[in-house]
């Protein structure tokens, strides 16, 4: 798969569940879950214990498109993407992830929040620029700014993001969104409260 062909898929979900809970087992159940309600891309982060065994399991479905995100450094990357990560996310500007990327034919997604960190990601090899965290820096209304003097980049707005602005987000000129807590509730998962998760996920697929 071509890191165009990524991007296809990514534009064509246009919601990007990040998976951030406590444990493996939460994770894995969230994406059992989303994955019912018809979710098939999935950002597991680093920050999760023993997510790059997730990642090798989740990524041997076909059916799914697996990436790893806050990956903090080249060795992680390159594990990563080992396990079969496709995509790789840092909320951050690091020079560092793109060989590891370019090597395995993946793509890179760099933090940013102003135009000199948009300009960063770019030069450090970012295919797309993760906004990040993209409600604090002021919505939809600071993308469409950010799109206005870098038309030809693809961003991907995360943290605030909720199904009631999506539509907004993806407005303003977002490539796709990113979205964790409003998506994988880690308090609903521990309840075991599959109807909530799922609820939200049927709500994304029909308004995105």
């Amino acid at each position: 798969m071509t890191t165009d062909t990524l991007m296809d898929r990514l534009r064509e979900a246009r919601v990007v569940p990040v998976v951030r809970t406590s444990t493996a087992s939460h994770a894995a159940t969230a994406v059992a879950w989303l994955r019912e309600a018809g979710l098939r891309i999935f950002e597991i982060t680093l920050t999760i214990p023993d997510a790059v065994p997730l990642i090798r399991d989740l990524a041997s479905d076909p059916a799914l498109l697996v990436g790893a995100g806050t990956v903090p450094d080249a060795a992680a990357a390159s594990a990563c993407l080992q396990a079969g990560a496709r995509f790789l996310v840092a909320p951050w500007v690091d020079p560092a992830l793109a060989p590891p990327c370019r090597e395995a034919g993946a793509m890179l997604m760099l933090g940013a929040m102003t135009p000199t960190e948009v300009r960063a990601a770019r030069a450090a090899g970012s295919d797309v620029v993760k906004v990040f965290p993209a409600s604090s820096a002021g919505g939809p209304a600071h993308l469409r700014a950010l799109r206005s003097v870098f038309p030809g980049v693809a961003f991907c707005p995360t943290g605030g993001v909720e199904p009631d602005n999506i539509a907004a987000y993806l407005a303003a000129g977002a490539a796709f969104v990113g979205m964790g807590g409003a998506l994988v509730d880690e308090k609903r998962i521990a309840a075991g409260d599959r109807g909530a998760i799922t609820a939200v996920a049927e709500r994304i697929l029909r308004t995105a």
